[in-house]
């Protein structure tokens, strides 16, 4: 079963930060301004979806890890 977001008509977007062997994830917006989030090792698998505030609560804890 097929969730749509493999879809090629979704602007799947990488970091500038990538190394270009594939070892990160990759995001796309969607109509209902959720994210997806999908691994470019494996873009056959079913992505992630996030709210806005889930994502943005995800990084701030990421940033938050890093700082301390």
């Amino acid at each position: 079963m097929s969730d749509g977001l493999t879809h090629s008509a979704l602007r799947w977007r990488r970091s500038s930060r990538s190394t270009g062997m594939n070892n990160c994830v990759e995001t796309a917006l969607l109509a209902d301004d959720t994210l997806a989030v999908r691994d470019s090792k494996n873009i056959a698998r079913r992505a992630l979806r996030f709210s806005p505030h889930a994502w943005t609560r995800f990084l701030t804890s990421l940033h938050e890890d890093t700082v301390n």
